[in-house]
């Protein structure tokens, strides 16, 4: 051995480098031949051969290497570790046992703790550190580095709880269910403890924490504070994790344990869960009392494959008469509402969820980051129109932690792929995914990820996009279900070109663009005929309403641009002026009271008279009054027409006819 290998062999064991870590570093260097070569490069920086020392070894062992570096010497860097471990004497490599006791153990007991250490950790010698604590009422606690070994009382009944807790909740719990439980907690009680990984806090704040130890959790791992607060794993360093917390911070402290529970975040779900307002971890906030959960789902999951989905083909009627004529969607469709502020993005979903009752669809809404207000008066007109007894309301205020903000739409996702997998239809409506962005990117700074454009991190993209890809119409084979989506976005001052807007754009099938000048001119709901499409488009169109909308998206088009053209025109010709008359006419049928969607029939026959002109020679102002007495009409004195738009949702030219022949009778009546 060389003067120079035996100086820096002598410095390793000044440095009480232990065995498990040199032989770290051996492995690494073993397993990247080519990064010895960089290290010994000349040519290659000081700085960078430091930063990917920083990057690829141990804690305990960088600053050794450093030196290395900086002396030359990192060529010599294997023949230096292999006489290190040589030389090392067996003490060097003694696990440090930390026992907790209510009772001091024996010496019988001890030696039987050293031999089990000695042989799960293949060590000579251990070092017994001894602490006392009443309040384990019995038994004792071994922790060995971040390993923790309960044989105590205390612990016992705490995971009892934790199991009579999950039972509780499900909806087999009975008398008998937790009397098994009890029985077999006993029966285990003697059995080996099990083998818990335990992290302690080094930094906490705004709803972070980070956490060393734990070196085998997940990502997306649910852990478990000793306050009782629980966190998700986000960010996985070399030698920390980072964790967003589902609770206030203010009882975890530097130095607070933190324990693996080795479950993914997930939230529980059933059909208890309809009629009622939860948060985004599934816990009930309306007061009602305790919800029966029948299982248990992961948040995040994987979309449905390919070959596992069919082809969208059945209508998800809106009862909006300017959606379902111009811009259809279907049962597993993503269509997007966006808009500014303030321009009835959230009326239309509401107004699509009223709209289901009576046809089999489950409704899901996720309020994000929303007033809690707002949300409070949202499920009082669900209540008032009957439509929340198949409705569940995810709330995740604004004055949540950015945490829940995020988990929201995934945790209502989850319990709509409940019913999905159970062959039933689904609505859900994300209110709005610009307010969980910014709540990801809230956290994603906090983490301390590198922000991108607009100072989002760059997987926002693949965060709405994981997130929406669950929408689907499942084949026959999968059960038939489907989950429709409708993601809202806030934009600002009409800007469909930011980042967040042109993402989710991207990923739906489809957008509903709600102009403001609209808006404010009194056109609402405020759709803008240019800028909406659904790119499933007819094939989610029953035949009747398909036949009936015709032309209607053409002539509208036809009469915005007339009018711009014609507006400061003074001398116009009769057949211009008809034009004019009759795009007004449609523009006013298209306007629609809040909370009043409109039957198949109705939207039917109100296309039919329009497209033929019925309500054309009528001012503007009597259009809606002319239409709502002709509906009741028909549902007075044509009620044959009636069903037969609502039993066969075809429209045949015979049909046609007697439309407009009751429709021309009854204006000239009135």
């Amino acid at each position: 051995m060389t003067e120079q290998v035996n100086k820096y062999v002598g410095m390793l064991r000044d440095l009480q480098i232990n065995r498990e870590i040199v032989n770290q570093t051996l492995e690494i260097l073993d397993t990247v031949p080519t990064m010895m070569e960089e290290m010994q490069n000349p040519t290659v920086e000081l700085r960078s051969k430091h930063l990917a020392i920083e990057r690829i070894f141990p804690m305990e062992i960088r600053d050794f290497l450093k030196l290395l570096c900086d002396n030359n010497a990192i060529g010599d860097a294997h023949e230096i570790l292999n006489d290190y471990i040589v030389q090392l004497p067996k003490g060097k490599n003694v696990p440090v046992v930390q026992i907790i006791y209510v009772t001091k153990p024996t010496d019988s007991q001890l030696r039987g703790i050293e031999d089990f250490v000695r042989n799960k950790y293949k060590c000579h010698d251990v070092e017994f550190v001894m602490h006392e604590d009443k309040s384990l009422i019995s038994g004792f606690i071994l922790r060995v580095g971040f390993d923790e070994y309960d044989w105590s009382i205390k612990g016992r009944l705490q995971e009892l709880n934790q199991r009579l807790k999950e039972v509780g909740d499900s909806a087999v719990s009975s008398t008998e269910d937790i009397i098994s439980i009890i029985k077999s907690e006993i029966e285990n009680f003697d059995q080996e403890a099990k083998d818990k990984e335990v992290g302690f806090v080094n930094w906490v704040g705004d709803g972070i924490a980070n956490v060393t130890g734990i070196d085998h959790v997940m990502y997306g791992e649910i852990v478990l504070f000793d306050c009782g607060v629980k966190g998700m794993v986000q960010d996985i360093r070399r030698d920390e994790i980072g964790c967003i917390l589902f609770g206030r911070d203010t009882d975890i402290c530097e130095g607070s344990r933190v324990i693996r529970t080795g479950k993914k975040a997930g939230v529980p779900v059933g059909t208890a869960f309809k009629g009622r307002v939860i948060n985004a971890l599934g816990e009930p906030i309306d007061g009602k009392g305790d919800i029966i959960a029948q299982g248990y789902r992961p948040i995040e999951n994987e979309a449905p494959g390919i070959v596992d989905r069919k082809s969208v083909g059945v209508p998800m009627e809106t009862g909006i008469l300017a959606i379902d004529s111009m811009f259809p969607i279907g049962r597993g469709q993503r269509e997007l509402i966006i808009g500014d502020r303030q321009t009835g993005k959230t009326s239309i979903a509401i107004d699509t969820i009223l709209n289901q009752k009576g046809k089999h669809v489950t409704c899901i809404y996720v309020a994000i980051g929303q007033k809690a207000s707002t949300i409070a008066q949202i499920v009082s007109t669900l209540t008032q129109n009957d439509a929340l007894r198949y409705t569940t309301v995810v709330a995740a205020t604004a004055s949540d932690p950015a945490s829940l903000q995020y988990i929201a739409p995934y945790a209502g996702t989850a319990l709509a792929e409940y019913f999905m997998y159970r062959g039933k239809d689904v609505l859900i409506v994300y209110d709005d995914l610009s307010k969980h962005a910014v709540a990801y990117r809230a956290l994603s700074l906090l983490l301390e990820r590198s922000p991108g454009r607009e100072a989002y991190p760059g997987d926002v993209f693949y965060l709405h996009s994981r997130l929406l890809e669950r929408s689907s119409r499942l084949s026959e084979e999968k059960g038939g279900g489907s989950i429709t989506a409708l993601p809202i976005i806030e934009t600002q001052a009409g800007d469909v070109s930011a980042y967040i807007p042109t993402n989710v754009i991207s990923i739906t099938d489809g957008q509903i663009y709600l102009e403001s000048d609209l808006f404010f001119s009194g056109m609402r709901p405020a759709v803008n005929v240019g800028l909406s499409v659904s790119r499933v488009g007819g094939a989610a169109q029953t035949k009747a309403m398909k036949k009936a909308a015709g032309s209607v998206r053409i002539d509208l088009a036809q009469f915005r641009e007339m009018e711009v053209f014609t507006q400061f025109s003074s001398d116009l010709d009769e057949s211009t002026k008809a034009q004019l008359r009759y795009g007004k006419g449609l523009m006013e049928l298209l306007k629609q009271p809040l909370c009043h969607p409109m039957s198949l029939c109705d939207q039917v026959i109100t296309l039919c008279a329009a497209t033929h002109h019925v309500f054309a020679d009528l001012d503007t102002d009597k259009v809606k009054e002319f239409q709502a007495k002709l509906l009741q009409y028909f549902e007075d004195e044509k009620i044959d027409i009636v069903n037969e738009i609502n039993t066969t949702k075809t429209l045949s030219d015979d049909l046609i006819k007697q439309i407009v022949d009751a429709a021309n009778n009854f204006k000239s009546r009135c």
